[in-house]
């Protein structure tokens, strides 16, 4: 199979991108993998490329976006730090993706044990680490143990959920120029959490053309099932 071509890439929405998110993350688990032809995508990338999604997501090795979803060269920009927190390069990027290049969505993608959120839960304190670290502390502050432990492995991965739903709220409030995208339609914003365990990313909150739609049965089974 082929890259992505421009005519896909000009004609896809938002929410046709979503869908092939979510059918590249259905093959990534059942081991049907697209038999992609390495040379003739480096043929179709050399002069350009279209990344349909402008993902963010953990720089843990695990967690590559492009294996989870089954995508090929130049099909997904791809922006990895440790805890998928937000700053201004991070944004800028995300800007010059969606307004430039015309990205039609935005993937914020967390996963379970991470070692970044247990970090910020224990309050490491570890050089540059310790200024990333803080990013994450809005999660801890919006997430109520319920009777857990705050060094519980369940209450991690509920930060890690939380901490998922803050930097779509970041996205959306500190960059004027994807707030607007946003609202015209022109662009979505999905989370997600990809479970290590199962290879499954559980979508947990879609954003697209000013509705919001959260997963209530991720909350409900509060991660038991992973």
């Amino acid at each position: 199979m082929k890259t992505h071509t421009k005519e896909f890439f000009d004609n896809l929405t938002p929410h046709e991108a979503f869908e092939v998110l979510k059918e590249g993350n259905k093959r990534f688990t059942q081991n049907l993998k697209i038999n992609r032809n390495l040379q003739e995508q480096l043929s179709d990338t050399v002069h350009a490329q279209y990344p349909f999604t402008v993902a963010l997501s953990c720089m843990d090795s695990r967690t590559a976006v492009e294996l989870i979803f089954d995508q090929g060269l130049g099909e997904i920009f791809s922006i990895r730090i440790a805890g998928n927190i937000i700053n201004d390069d991070i944004l800028g990027s995300m800007e010059y993706a969606c307004k430039v290049v015309g990205s039609k969505l935005i993937l914020v993608l967390g996963h379970t044990k991470c070692g970044a959120i247990k970090g910020a839960c224990d309050d490491v304190q570890m050089g540059n680490l310790t200024s990333l670290l803080e990013k994450i502390k809005p999660a801890i502050h919006n997430t109520k143990t319920y009777g857990l432990s705050e060094h519980n492995q369940l209450y991690a991965e509920k930060v890690a959920y939380a901490n998922v739903v803050h930097s779509m709220e970041e996205i959306l409030q500190r960059s004027s120029i994807i707030n607007e995208m946003y609202k015209e339609g022109k662009i979505g914003i999905v989370g997600g959490m990809f479970s290590i365990e199962s290879g499954r990313v559980h979508f947990i909150k879609e954003m697209f053309d000013d509705t919001v739609l959260e997963s209530k049965t991720f909350l409900e089974k509060e991660l038991i099932a992973w």
